[in-house]
């Protein structure tokens, strides 16, 4: 991180982490009790920074014997995440279970209908070959799209230009699952009387970096107005296991491994947080552009893509649409 990044952080999205842990955790238990009549929490931990905070914040609210952990591995899962979320479930104390979803999404066509559509840009993908899709456009000032990264059993990586129609397939294929986890968090909340845990931090909410009716769904969402580095300050206030504090932030959807940043916004976090925190308190292009060492063109660019983002993903967050108003 540039010693500019690292300065306007500091100056700008730094807590007072005791006084946000208490804000939140009184919140936690006000829904639960006034909002949602349940009795504890479920938490879906992927091994990775917003959802061990998001665990750690419900423990910190109800206690450990309330909170309820689910881990989700499937094909494509990297095996450290499974480890790190087993680290926190057992240094929170909580009681979690391991359900492996790839039988279940071999089932629904996931695999295949991804297989498929990446095999129409690249004929002689098959067996023992991993892919992985990247961004591209947004931050250049030209309009964003998507290539496909493939690596052949022996290493040998190309990238293809996607298709939209092919995009689009691959994307639906993998949004199965975010939508079969967020059906698993519900079965066990249903069970236990419990209320579903999202955990998208700001950056992610804003941008929409989620899927509808799958890690965008949830009952109560603790750290959505938190900045993705208050989050990782956070667990170390918290004293959450190094290696969580220290990981970081991947996709854990496609075979290859793949950062959130080549996959949706462009900058790594620590820099997206700077700009969305300087959109967000009308910052002009010169200071943004000063932050992060680049042209004001490259600010400018930044600026209009996270406008764009808000607009197109806009959708994931309108509620069902009615024709008349329905009075409750």
């Amino acid at each position: 991180m540039s010693n500019r990044v690292d300065n306007l952080l500091a100056n700008y999205v730094k807590l007072d982490y005791q006084a946000e842990i208490d804000k939140i955790s009184s919140r936690i238990r006000a829904m639960l009790r006034e909002s949602l009549h349940r009795r504890g929490l479920v938490v879906a931990i992927s091994g990775g920074i917003d959802s061990s905070v998001c665990a750690a914040l419900a423990v910190s609210a109800i206690g450990a014997k309330r909170v309820y952990g689910i881990l989700m591995p499937e094909t494509d899962s990297s095996s450290d995440s499974l480890h790190r979320g087993q680290a926190l479930a057992n240094h929170l104390g909580i009681n979690y279970t391991i359900q492996d979803i790839a039988p279940t999404l071999e089932a629904i066509g996931c695999y295949k209908w991804r297989d498929d559509a990446i095999k129409s840009a690249v004929p002689e993908y098959g067996e023992g070959w991993k892919n992985k899709i990247i961004i591209d456009g947004g931050t250049k000032g030209k309009i964003n799209h998507f290539n496909l990264v493939v690596e052949d059993p022996k290493g040998n990586r190309q990238t293809k230009r996607l298709s939209l129609s092919n995009y689009l397939t691959i994307v639906a294929a993998t949004n199965f699952k975010q939508r079969v986890r967020k059906n698993m968090d519900y079965f066990h909340a249903d069970r236990l009387n419990y209320a579903v845990v999202g955990t998208p931090n700001r950056v992610e909410y804003d941008q929409g970096f989620f899927v509808k009716g799958g890690d965008g769904l949830a009952d109560i969402k603790p750290i959505a107005h938190l900045y993705k580095t208050q989050v990782y300050d956070l667990a170390r206030f918290m004293n959450l296991p190094e290696e969580i504090c220290s990981a970081t932030p991947t996709t854990d959807t496609y075979s290859l491994s793949q950062g959130q940043d080549e996959f949706y916004f462009s900058l790594p976090y620590n820099k997206m947080d700077v700009a969305l925190w300087c959109y967000n308190n009308s910052k002009d292009v010169g200071t943004l552009a000063h932050a992060l060492s680049v042209s004001e063109e490259q600010a400018q660019f930044i600026y209009k893509d996270i406008e764009t983002k808000r607009k197109t993903t806009k959708y994931l967050h309108l509620q069902s649409l009615l024709i008349d108003q329905v009075d409750l």
